[in-house]
């Protein structure tokens, strides 16, 4: 266990050094457009979850893909309709109202796209669970549209993609409507170690929809409050470790991270080739695993989607989420090396109940050797990575891309400073760049180190001796103050595990501390999707620890 840590209630001034470099892993609707028949539904599954729709008379409030796909069945509802719903709740409230901030696009084109779904659906043309459903992207994913793909950065506002990234690809031919794109901690929070979480120079400052006066971590930190607050059906964020769980946690609702090589990276704006991928983000498990079926694909631009890709993986994983999959389970209880507030311990305790009382058997405790002795090792790996890939990326733009280089990136931000660098520097980016090739030793021992920690003598020594389906652990601690002076204040989380080992993690809604979200990891060996969305689904079920965000301006005293 490092010592930034272990003396976190007294940090000395090395340890909260050591803790700064690393703080980035934990990252009126148109009434005449929807039927009224349809109208009572959703809301009637907002108060089921205990949610309160009072003074929120949206139709389609916590409305699930499945709920939405029967309606468009049965005519009450078509794709344009929920398309300009969608578009008028991110006007009423992240545009005005609240102002969450965390679209920092919208497509022109997405009203166009659902016309297009809906006379595919009247020619008897469906294609799949997300047909005419709307979803938002985040910024760091290349689309080649009237959009931008920026990381939140004004350095690649002037330049556009020349190709889809792979997973935009798939919803496009999933006959998804993509809305447009969500504001992100800029470059997916790897560019200084006094950040703050949700805020983009090109998108500035997203907002917790709990408390407005919050962080919704990061960095999918605008998908993860869209989707909290009804802004899309579902999102798409990316991690290379907390950046979908973290906000989906502090935000109140699901999100997976799957094993590295399930879903392409191909044409998304990189930090690390060992660590990143794309994951859903939704209100419940099964839209996540309706999004995860159209996301998981084999790519030949990702040479991590072949190598020790199974041959037998699902094709829909929103098969089997409805069988009682915590009955014989075993659960392998992860408590200690997390930096969290002991005012989550009541929190976690109700949910290793409900656990036992759906029959799973939990093991505790799970104590891992070396457990977090990697966090070093990993910013080395991550800084190498960042450099290779990052100046990839440019490289794929083509000969008209406004920055060629991490170097012509980080003289950008300096000539720009009253814009970007305006809060915090970008030390981390300069770090990367003094960084050689991927073939230096000290590169090779740090990511072996990662390798050896986080999966052959944790992740999977735990598994197999115990004889565990799935680790599980609280997700991170609830969102903390937005502090533009100081950056983040991170409070704890374990992202970690599954971000170095690359394996699957999913988070979901475990209850609320103080009027704020905390969820539930379930954790896994690589490929285990399928098997960790059964069991969060069936722990959602238990539960219902969804709770709606009220849009408050702070936590009352």
């Amino acid at each position: 266990m490092p010592a930034w840590v272990t003396d976190w209630e007294s940090p000395s001034a090395e340890n909260r050094m050591k803790f700064n470099r690393r703080k980035f892993l934990h990252g009126t609707l148109a009434a005449g457009a929807v039927m009224a028949t349809a109208k009572s539904a959703p809301l009637a599954i907002a108060d089921e979850i205990g949610g309160s729709a009072v003074g929120d008379d949206f139709p389609w409030l916590e409305a699930t893909i499945d709920q939405l796909q029967a309606a468009m069945a049965a005519g009450t509802l078509t794709a344009v309709a929920l398309t300009q719903a969608y578009l008028d709740r991110i006007a009423a409230l992240d545009q005005a109202g609240p102002k969450l901030n965390a679209v920092i696009e919208l497509n022109p084109d997405a009203l166009a796209q659902a016309r297009a779904a809906d006379q595919a659906r009247a020619a008897g043309n469906l294609q799949g669970a997300l047909h005419g459903i709307p979803v938002l992207v985040k910024d760091n994913l290349d689309s080649a549209d009237r959009m931008h793909t920026t990381a939140g950065s004004l350095a690649l506002l002037a330049g556009k993609p020349l190709q889809d990234s792979t997973v935009v690809g798939q919803l496009r031919k999933a006959g998804a409507v993509l809305l447009g794109k969500t504001n992100l901690s800029e470059w997916a929070n790897f560019r200084s170690t006094h950040s703050i979480s949700g805020w983009s120079g090109r998108g500035g400052q997203t907002h917790n929809p709990y408390a407005l006066d919050r962080n919704t971590s990061g960095s999918s930190s605008g998908t993860g409050a869209a989707v909290s607050a009804n802004l899309c059906a579902v999102g798409i964020g990316t991690e290379t470790d907390g950046s979908i769980v973290s906000p989906a946690s502090v935000c109140g609702i699901v999100g997976v991270k799957p094993t590295v090589g399930l879903v392409s990276r191909a044409g998304i704006i990189p930090i690390s080739a060992s660590q990143d991928t794309a994951g859903p983000m939704a209100r419940t498990v099964r839209d996540a695993a309706h999004l995860l079926t159209v996301m998981a694909s084999s790519d030949e631009r990702d040479s991590a989607t072949k190598q020790g890709r199974p041959q037998n993986l699902p094709t829909d994983y929103s098969v089997g989420l409805d069988g009682p999959a915590l009955s014989g389970a075993r659960l392998g209880l992860l408590r200690e090396g997390f930096a969290l507030h002991p005012r989550l311990d009541p929190l976690l305790n109700e949910a290793v109940t409900a656990l036992r009382t759906a029959g799973a058997e939990v093991i505790e405790p799970i104590r891992i050797p070396d457990m977090g002795t990697f966090g070093d090792a990993e910013f080395e790996v991550l800084l190498y990575e960042y450099k290779v890939g990052l100046n990839a990326y440019f490289a794929s733009l083509g000969p008209n891309a406004p920055i060629k280089s991490l170097e012509e990136l980080i003289a950008f931000n300096r000539a720009n400073r009253a814009t970007e660098l305006k809060y915090f520097e970008q030390e981390l980016l300069e770090q990367a760049q003094a960084k050689g090739p991927l073939t230096e030793q000290a590169y090779l021992d740090a990511r072996a180190k990662c390798l050896q920690i986080s999966r052959t003598d944790g992740i999977d020594a735990a598994l197999a001796e115990h004889k565990l389906d799935a680790l599980i652990m609280v997700t991170n601690g609830p969102a903390w103050l937005i502090d533009p002076v100081n950056g983040d204040s991170y409070t704890g989380g374990s992202s970690s595990w599954a971000a170095v080992s690359g394996y699957p993690s999913i988070t979901v809604p475990m209850g609320l501390v103080m009027g704020l979200p905390a969820g539930l990891s379930f954790t896994g060996a690589a490929w285990s999707e399928a098997r960790l969305l059964a069991l969060a689904a069936d722990f959602e079920r238990h539960t219902r620890a969804r709770r709606l965000p009220k849009f408050l301006a702070t936590l009352p005293v």
